[in-house]
C-alpha cells in the first residue's frame, strides 16, 4: 500500500476507484465497503484509493467536545487498511478550510482534480463538504460533468452487518469484548510503550508490563481483567511511501488488567499486562495487546492476600480460555 500524508503528495491516477471516510476501527461494515471498492477496481482494471483524515474531523470542528474516543489510532488504522489490500491511502490533514469547501468544490478540486476519480464507492449515509451538506445525489448530479460513476452501498447491505462505530464503543465501555470483537472482525487492540511501574506485581509473583497508550484519544475498555495476546512490534513512522503489512514474529499470551488498583492505592489508571512464560526486558519497547476475553470487573479487596488469591483464580480462567 502506498501512503500519502497530504493530497499535494498524490499524483492523479488514470483509473482511480475511491472511497472516503474516517474508517475508525476498520470494522466489518467498513470492510464491506472496502470489499466492494476492490471488486469495482478489478472490473475496470483500476487502483483503489481511500481518502481519510487526520485529526478526526470532530476534533477540529468541535474542539470543546472531548468525548470522542477512537477505536483505532492512526498507526493501527494504517496497518488494518494495508492488511485489507488497499492500493493507495491518502491521510489528508483535516482543517476548517478543508471543511468549508462546498460539495461541488470538493468534487471538482479534491475527487477529480487531486485524485483523478473514475468511480466512487460510498456508504448510503455518506456526507461531505461544508456543514456535511453534500450527499449521494450531489455526487450523482455531477458524475456526467466530471466523468466519473458512483456506486452506493445500500442501506440494507450495511444494516445486514448490524454494526457501527458507536455500537463498538458502547460494547467496549461495558466490557463486552466478545461483541466488540465480533463487530470489528478482529480483536480490539491497545498499542503503546512499556514503561516502568512501581514493581509491585513482581513482588507478588505477577510481574507486569505497564502500557503507556500512545494516542490520548484512544478508547480504553471497561476496567477489569482480560485474557490477552501481546506482541512486541517495531515502531513505524507513517510517512509518504510504500507501507507493507507485517505480522508480528512472536505472540505472547497473557492476562491484562485495566483499572485504578483500588486495593493498593486507587489513584490513576493503570494498564498492566502479565505475560505468561516470559521474563525478557522489554522496557521502552512498543507492545500491541489484543483483548480476547473479559474475565471480571475491577474490584476492591479487604487484603492483599485476598487479591492475590483472586488473581490466581483469574490466571487459571485466562489460561483455560487461551488453551495455555
Amino acid at each position: 500500500m502506498k501512503i500519502y500524508r497530504d493530497l499535494e503528495d498524490f499524483i492523479p491516477l488514470d483509473n482511480a476507484v475511491v472511497t472516503i471516510g474516517t474508517f475508525d476501527g476498520v470494522h466489518v461494515g467498513h470492510q464491506k465497503i472496502l470489499s466492494t471498492l476492490k471488486e469495482c477496481a478489478s472490473h475496470i482494471n483500476g487502483e483503489t484509493v481511500l481518502l481519510t483524515f487526520f485529526p478526526h474531523p470532530r476534533m477540529i470542528l468541535h474542539p470543546e467536545d472531548d468525548s470522542l474516543k477512537l477505536i483505532s489510532d492512526i498507526e493501527e488504522k494504517v496497518e488494518l487498511l494495508a492488511k485489507a489490500g488497499i492500493d493507495h491511502l491518502i491521510i489528508t490533514p483535516f482543517t476548517r478550510d478543508f471543511s468549508n469547501q462546498s460539495p461541488e468544490e470538493y468534487i471538482r478540486e479534491v475527487l477529480v482534480g487531486k485524485i483523478g476519480t473514475k468511480k466512487i464507492v460510498i456508504g448510503y449515509d455518506h456526507r461531505f463538504g461544508k456543514d456535511r451538506s453534500g450527499t449521494f445525489q450531489d455526487l450523482l448530479s455531477h458524475a456526467d460533468i466530471y466523468g466519473y460513476s458512483v456506486e452506493q452501498i445500500p442501506e440494507q447491505d450495511i444494516n445486514d452487518v448490524a454494526v457501527s462505530s458507536t455500537k463498538i464503543r458502547e460494547a467496549l465501555i461495558k466490557g463486552d469484548i466478545n461483541s466488540a470483537n465480533s463487530y470489528l472482525g478482529y480483536p480490539f487492540q491497545l498499542t503503546g510503550k512499556v514503561v516502568r511501574g512501581n514493581q509491585l506485581g513482581r513482588s507478588i509473583g505477577y510481574p507486569t508490563a505497564n502500557l503507556q497508550v500512545r494516542e490520548p484519544q484512544k478508547l480504553i475498555p471497561a476496567y477489569g481483567i482480560y485474557a490477552v495476546e501481546a506482541a512486541i512490534i517495531d515502531p513505524r513512522e507513517i510517512t509518504t511511501g510504500v507501507y507493507e503489512h507485517h505480522e508480528p514474529k512472536r505472540v505472547i499470551k497473557g492476562m491484562g488488567y485495566i483499572g485504578t488498583r483500588p486495593t493498593i492505592d486507587g489513584v490513576g489508571r493503570s494498564i498492566e499486562i502479565h505475560l505468561f512464560d516470559f521474563d525478557g526486558d522489554i522496557y521502552g519497547e512498543q507492545l500491541r495487546v489484543e483483548f480476547l476475553h473479559f474475565i471480571r470487573h475491577d474490584q476492591w479487596f479487604e487484603s492483599m492476600e485476598d487479591m492475590i488469591k483472586q488473581m490466581a483464580a483469574d490466571e487459571r480462567r485466562v489460561k483455560e480460555l487461551l488453551g495455555v
